[in-house]
């Protein structure tokens, strides 16, 4: 058996950096402070949750009927490559756009668009995987990238942002804004080495024209591949559960926190205590991958979420059926504990399930075509986090508690984890 290198390659390197970007517009602008700052436009009403609810559903509609489509354009030579930073010069400034505005109609437009260039964008860096990084080594990468992402991206724009907030006076919109400001020329300086150094290796030699003439066609035709393909086809509709309930508790933690009154400053130290307890244990959901297997450890993650679900019904209908004075107060105290905690826990496994769910459709699927299988393989994943949210906002509307939304998350996570453990066995 060939010895792994213990380095990474220049490549694979430049590729991990651009997790920077991900993971530091999935913090600021899906995760920690636009949310809040959505819900305070709103009134910190559950109108707010409902809206960003909708919106999310709305750009995981529009990125599940695109991504296949961009998939197999970006197969051509040469097009892979165009097509990313397009995608993200948009998304940097559409994200950028976000501090120039204060009626929550554009805040909204804003960020569905910033969002859909965002998946866009994701959906060629994922398929890169098997550009810069062989099979016996994706594993490895894909976590560190991730491991990369936590420390650098969300941990440096939070700090960045707490300070902010600790130093500027007056108008609290300003250190807002800042961040988004922050946000987007993060994504666009960290987005350069990968545009200088990773490179489209795989490719289909067909011209554009015929491409696109055969765009319908060749897209039924993988659709029928993957589910000829029956451990990749249970695998991929297991992912379109239990990828909804991970995407669901990421957009949605801070907006249902905010709904239940709890503090702001707390809830970002939360999620900064995420980032860091995340970096180490994506690493070792990697090493782990190598002996138990990327299944086992994504079956322990799903366990986790279901864990993580029920603290956040209880720590929700705690609040919502507490009285007022004195009671609220310790209701609102114990559940910011309980914030805390399930804060820590998703850091345990948020990385790795993510990680290791991508490195390991990139092993078992064809590297000529890994923008077209990645493409769709984000259906899966954009149709899904329409589940989420929709259930969140349906349900908080017809209760009005916000707690049993959170705990009807539960079944997509039990559905996805049945799935995995009822697949043909992969040898991957």
């Amino acid at each position: 058996m060939k010895k792994e290198t213990k380095g990474f390659t220049k490549a694979e390197f430049s590729w991990m950096l651009y997790d920077l970007t991900t993971n530091g517009y999935a913090t600021i602008i899906l995760a920690a402070i636009f949310p809040i700052y959505l819900s305070s436009v709103m009134g910190h009403n559950t109108l707010g949750l409902q809206l960003k609810g909708y919106g999310s559903a709305f750009v995981m509609l529009i990125s599940a009927i695109s991504c296949p489509i961009l998939g197999v354009i970006g197969d051509s030579k040469g097009m892979k490559k165009k097509l990313w930073v397009s995608f993200v010069i948009a998304g940097a400034l559409l994200t950028m756009s976000l501090a120039f505005t204060n009626t929550w109609e554009f805040l909204l437009a804003g960020y569905i668009l910033s969002n859909i260039a965002y998946n866009s964008a994701t959906l060629f860096y994922d398929s890169f995987i098997t550009d810069i990084a062989t099979k016996d080594r994706m594993h490895r990468v894909s976590t560190w990238g991730f491991a990369v992402g936590y420390f650098g991206g969300g941990t440096i724009l939070l700090i960045i942002t707490v300070i902010l907030m600790a130093v500027m006076k007056g108008d609290p919109t300003i250190p807002v804004k800042a961040s988004f400001i922050l946000c987007g020329l993060w994504w666009l300086g960290f987005s350069l080495p990968m545009l200088l150094n990773a490179h489209q290796v795989h490719y289909n030699t067909k011209p554009m024209s015929e491409v696109l003439s055969s765009l319908g066609s060749q897209l039924l035709g993988t659709m029928k591949n993957i589910y000829a393909d029956k451990a990749l086809f249970t695998y991929v509709v297991a992912y379109f559960f239990y990828i909804d309930g991970v995407g669901t508790v990421i957009n949605m933690a801070t907006s249902y926190g905010t709904t239940l009154g709890l503090g702001t400053t707390s809830m970002i130290l939360a999620l900064l205590c995420t980032q860091l307890v995340a970096v180490p244990f994506s690493i070792l959901f990697g090493r782990l991958a190598t002996k138990r297997s990327a299944i086992n450890m994504i079956l322990f993650a799903i366990g986790v979420y279901i864990v993580i679900c029920i603290i956040g019904f209880y720590m929700g209908y705690s609040v919502e059926s507490s009285g007022t004075g004195m009671e609220h107060g310790l209701a609102i105290s114990h559940a910011t504990i309980l914030f805390w905690t399930m804060a820590v826990l998703v850091g345990t496994v948020q990385g790795g399930i993510q990680a290791l769910s991508r490195s390991h459709f990139g092993r078992i699927i064809p590297q000529e075509k890994s923008n077209e299988y990645f493409g769709f393989f984000n259906i899966f994943n954009r149709f899904a986090s329409i589940i989420g949210p929709f259930l969140i906002a349906i349900i908080t509307g017809i209760t009005g508690q916000a707690s049993f939304g959170i705990l009807s998350i539960i079944i997509l996570f039990i559905i996805g984890a049945i799935l995995l453990m009822v697949s043909p066995k992969s040898q991957i």
